[in-house]
This record gives structure tokens, sequence and C-alpha cells, in this order.
């Protein structure tokens, strides 16, 4: 019987819907980020206890993102992504509510990091559901450009946002102030896992391309075909360096600039750490769609893995502030970009593997890599959360240069990795086609 490939308009509400959850789960992840000492002070515990609600994302993910592709595959996306909608509106709202008490925070944010891979793991999975191949990079960009969007405004708006519920006069932020906007936050979490309950579909009546029909393996034996495919391993390789090495520099960015000389927690820190994002955000539109234009993954992963690496040495070596400025821009630049085309590839030299576990697996190798690079440079670095609180406590030998250069030893290896990489042979169907 011959089958009927429609491309449906309602795929754009679908991909909305999820790209919002995706990018008030990325502010939900870093909120904390922007009032570090503050909420040290108010909540009377040490720097460690911050900052754990942060790390939260990274740990649970390593244990929850096998469960979650499961969830998604066996049961689809309403009730996969369903379940992170689910818990972050749940969540969301009771870490607001209870804002004042660090216990229920605490709580709170790793059942919010729990919800995390049931989202994050679906990105490729959507785009496969609704999307034909030729669009798909783009789908997933503009899901990575809302987390990205996600993380920028939880670092702008959240001090700002907690310093408008102060008494008129005051200046330094209290607790009510902090629970205030985490219950905006939370207002903000509801609106988004209703939104996606409401909206969100698993499939479309028809599919919208021949590949959509594949038969699928399960995720056991899925994971199985994952790890003997030797493209997949380069790229787990790939990601495992990249991804690890760009959540070190962005936890550290502050402690990389104070080694530079520049003042711990002052504005140069936050405006090369924003211009990192703000660029990414570019670099997650433009190039998936170049991708999808020109029928080409491995191109440019090589492109981005090459380009980034000029971004990496100045943020190395450079110590002038606008010299840091462009390299940031342009790391940022190129690792986002490259992000949504890794995930696309991923799903496609796996196929018929389910996209969330191939995708999950190599989100997975970055949160392992970058769980180790900050617990190593936070302990051989001799870095101390304290420099925040007091910079005169710190001492002046914490260098994070050492460090910088393995990554860009690193970097060169990234480099290596996309070259071997052969290029997908969805996409080049497509092309032909």
């Amino acid at each position: 019987m011959e089958k009927s490939f429609k491309v449906y308009p309602y795929r754009w509400i679908v991909l909305l819907v999820f790209a919002l959850l995706n990018g008030v789960i990325q502010l939900n992840w870093i909120a904390f980020a922007p009032v570090t000492v503050d909420s040290m002070k108010l909540y009377d515990v040490s720097a460690f206890w911050i900052v754990l609600l942060s790390m939260s994302f990274m740990i649970v993910y390593i244990f929850v993102s096998v469960p979650a592709s499961y969830i998604i595959d066996r049961y689809g996306i309403r009730i996969g992504v369903g379940t992170g909608a689910l818990l972050t509106g749940v969540f969301g709202y009771l870490r607001g509510m209870y804002g004042d008490s660090y216990a229920m925070v605490c709580i709170s944010q790793f059942a919010l990091a729990v919800a995390q891979p049931f989202i994050m793991n679906a990105i490729t999975k959507v785009a496969a559901e609704w999307f034909p191949i030729n669009e798909r990079a783009t789908a997933s960009g503009i899901t990575a450009l809302a987390q990205f969007v996600g993380i920028i405004a939880a670092m702008a708006f959240t001090r700002p946002l907690a310093a408008s519920f102060l008494e008129p006069g005051a200046t330094a932020l209290t607790l009510p102030a902090i629970k205030s906007m985490l219950l905006v936050y939370g207002i903000v979490s509801v609106a988004s896992g209703v939104l996606f309950l409401a909206f969100a579909k698993d499939r479309p009546p028809t599919p919208p391309c021949e590949e959509s029909e594949t038969l699928r393996y399960s995720v056991s034996d899925g994971l199985k075909f994952i790890f003997r495919q030797r493209d997949m391993l380069l790229l787990l390789a790939l990601f495992f360096i990249g991804l690890g090495m760009f959540n070190a520099i962005t936890t550290y960015v502050d402690l990389l600039l104070f080694s530079k000389g520049y003042v711990a927690g002052g504005n140069q820190a936050g405006n090369v750490g924003a211009i990192m994002m703000v660029s990414g955000v570019l670099g997650a539109v433009v190039i998936p769609s170049l991708s999808d234009r020109f029928r080409t993954r491995k191109f440019f992963l090589v492109l981005c893995m090459t380009c980034l690496m000029p971004g990496l040495i100045g943020l190395t070596f450079c110590t002038g502030y606008t010299a840091l400025m462009i390299t940031s821009s342009v790391f940022g630049f190129f690792f986002m970009g490259a992000a949504p085309i890794g995930y696309q590839y991923a799903a496609e030299v796996c196929n018929p593997a389910p996209e969330s576990t191939s995708q999950g697996m190599i989100i997975l190798s970055g949160q392992v890599s970058g769980t180790i690079f900050i617990a190593v440079m936070a302990i051989a670095g001799r870095v101390s959360m304290d420099v925040f609180a007091d910079a005169s406590k710190a001492s002046g030998s914490i260098s994070l240069k050492p460090f910088m250069e393995t990554f860009i030893v690193l970097g060169l290896l990234n480099i290596v990795f996309s070259v071997l990489m052969k290029e997908s042979s969805m996409i080049r169907k497509d092309a032909v086609v």
C-alpha cells in the first residue's frame, strides 16, 4: 500500500511549547548562580550547598538519563516529556512557595533536576516525529536556542527581579525577596508545563517523510546498536570533551577572569559570560539552518570544532578585556552552533535506534565529563568559592591556565574526531533526492 507523507503546520506549535519548556527548565537550573553570595548568607549555608543546587542537574542526569529515554521511547512525547512538564510545574512552584527554607529549595531543585532529562532527551525525538529530515537540525537548533535564552534570562533577570521585591531604600537582598523571585519563576514553570500538556501531541496523523516509518529498536537493543556504531563512538568522545569543557569554562568564568587580574564577581566576568551565551544563541540559529540547507552534518561539525579553537586559545592566553570579549563570543558561537547538529547527527547515524536514546547518551557523556572537569579543577586548582564572598581570602596561586591549556589539546583532538566521522547517510540520501 502506498504510504502518504505530509508536513503539518501544527509542527511549529508542538516545537514552540516544547522549546518553551526547555528554556524554563534551564532557567530553573541556573537561577541561583547570579545570587550565590547572597544565598549563602541568607540561607546560612556554605558555598558548597548553593553550588549543589546547580550541580544537582549534572549529578541527577547521570542516573536518570537512561530511564527517561526509555519512557520517552516507550510511551511517546506526551507521557515522556509530559512527566518532565509535570515535575517542572509542581516543583518549580513548590520551590517558590517554600523559598525561605533551604531544605525545601534543595528538595525541589533535585526534583527539577529529575525533570530535565525527560525534557532534554526528547529534542531529536520531537524533530523526528514532526519534521522532515531537511528541517530537523533547524528544529533542534530552535530548541537549543530556547535553552540558551533560558540561561541568559536567569543570568540577566534573577538579581533585578529579586531586588524589585525589596522595601524602598533597601539595597541588600533579603530572604523574602529571594522567595518572591523563586515564586515568579514557579509561576512561569507552571505556565510552561500547562501549555505543553495542552498543546503537545505525540505525532502527526501521517509521518513527515519515509524515514519516520522505519521500525525502531527498543531502548536496550538501541543502546547495543549505538555502541557498535563507529561514528557514534567518535561523537560521544567529541561531546565528552566539548560539553564537559564548556560546562567547566562557564562554571569558572568568574575565577578565570579573577586569575587574569579582574575583580571577582565584577561586571567584566558577567559580560564575558553573557557575550558567550548571546553569541551561542546566534550560532544555534545560523549554523543548524545552514546544515539543513546544504544537506551536510560533517562539514559543519568540522567547521565548528576548528573555528572555536581561536576562541578557546584567546580565553586561555588573552588578558585584555576587549580580546576576552571577542574570543568568548567566537567560542560560544561555534560551540553552541555545533550542539544541535551533533544531536541530529547522532539520531541519523544511529537510526533505527530511538532518537531520545542516542541524544541522551551524548548529553550524558558531557554531564559526566563536566562533573569530572569541575571537580578536578576545584581540587587540583585549589579553587575556593570563598573568592566570591571575599576576594581578599583568595589565594594568589589560583590559576586555571594549566586546565585551559589542557582544553586546547583536547580541542585539537576533537577536530581529529570530527574529521574521522563519515557523513550521515540519511542527509546524503535526502540531498540526492
